[in-house]
């Protein structure tokens, strides 16, 4: 009795072991052949010898290009009385952004009419004292001394001259009157002042700021972790919220020397083109940086690879009745490539279309 329950047991662990490799025999085993009609349904790639490439993914966020933008200060102080445009407002060059009304300006054609006064008197006087001069009437200190008077009062209505120019030059009226206008055609990305607000001459913070759009920067953010796996001229491929499936593809112009002491991360730059002025500055996007390693291994399209069991597989084609799956060890997939450890080499052909319906069939599932 004990000796058939031993040989009963001994059937079924062999029967368990039996089934355990039931699908590495058929591997090696089953004969399958490619028909007319499969032959056109699968697709066959060669394995083959590439430089591997590897991806980051960061997160950044939508810059102004600050080559391209035109900040507008105030030259004088005063008060705003009105704001032609809005944040985000396409503007021309010479377009009337905001009035002003400053004391400054008024001021500066007080002190114009002033010194044109001055340089009429001192003219006619720089005539006389030559006419005497010329006659031997006058001395010739006299004559010298009426010159550089009036030589000092055009110097002082150039001087307020120029003032008035920096100022707003024809922008200006004698009342007080500064009216600000777009220097360069773009975009309002950044206004800071609104009607009623007074300006001070010595605020540092800018009125407006102008931008063409035409290029953006990406600024994203580098771990300290990943620094080594970021270099200048890099791919970059970014993506927004806003644009689903849309990919923006620019390169690394540059990379910090210095962490951010706060969150201690890296920044590194892309310039993008614009041409359609999607991408808008403060948009978070998603950075995929791509570089080409040295090393080189042996490559195939990744929708080749069939997973199953924990384990990776391809199905080796040699001819239509040759047909073997084998396993392979995968180093990554990186984009549309697998690269591969072991498993095949360089000139192998693979199944990379519906080689799950080959692949059942060889392995008996």
């Amino acid at each position: 009795m004990k000796r058939e329950i031993y040989v009963t047991g001994l059937c079924t662990l062999m029967l368990l072991v039996a089934c355990k490799d039931k699908k590495q025999e058929a591997t090696v085993n089953t004969q399958v052949c490619v028909s007319d009609s499969m032959a056109k349904m699968i697709t066959i790639d060669t394995a083959k010898t590439t430089t591997m490439k590897d991806e980051l993914i960061l997160s950044g966020e939508v810059s102004n290009d600050d080559n391209n933008v035109v900040k507008v200060f105030p030259f004088s102080s005063g008060q705003v009385l009105d704001v032609k445009v809005s944040l985000g407002d396409k503007v021309s060059k010479g377009q009337t952004l905001a009035i002003m009304r400053s004391a400054d300006v008024a001021g500066n054609y007080t002190d114009l009419s002033s010194t044109q006064s001055d340089v009429s008197v001192t003219k006619r006087q720089l005539e006389q004292a030559e006419y005497l001069y010329k006659n031997g009437i006058a001395s010739e200190r006299d004559f010298t001394e009426a010159k550089e008077n009036y030589n000092k009062a055009v110097a002082a209505n150039n001087k307020v001259k120029s003032a008035l120019s920096i100022n707003g030059g024809g922008n200006t009226s004698a009342n007080g009157m500064l009216i600000i206008k777009a220097p360069q055609s773009g975009y309002v990305v950044e206004k800071n002042i609104t009607a009623g607000s007074f300006i001070r001459q010595d605020n540092n913070g800018s009125m407006f700021t102008i931008s063409d759009m035409k290029d953006v920067w990406i600024w994203a953010n580098v771990f300290e972790s990943d620094i080594s796996k970021v270099k200048a001229g890099y791919t970059a491929s970014v993506t927004t919220i806003a644009y689903p499936g849309k990919v923006f593809t620019g390169k690394v112009n540059e990379v910090s020397s210095v962490l951010d002491p706060d969150n201690k991360v890296m920044k590194i730059k892309i310039v993008l083109p614009n041409p359609d002025m999607l991408l808008k500055p403060q948009m978070f996007t998603n950075v995929t940086i791509t570089n080409n390693e040295k090393s080189e291994s042996v490559s195939v399209p990744a929708k080749a690879i069939v997973f199953d069991s924990s384990k990776n597989y391809v199905v080796v084609y040699n001819d239509k009745c040759d047909l073997k799956v084998r396993e392979v060890s995968i180093i990554k997939t990186v984009d549309d490539v697998t690269y591969i450890a072991s498993g095949l080499k360089p000139g192998d052909k693979v199944v990379s279309k519906n080689q799950l319906l080959l692949y059942d069939e060889i392995t008996g599932d």
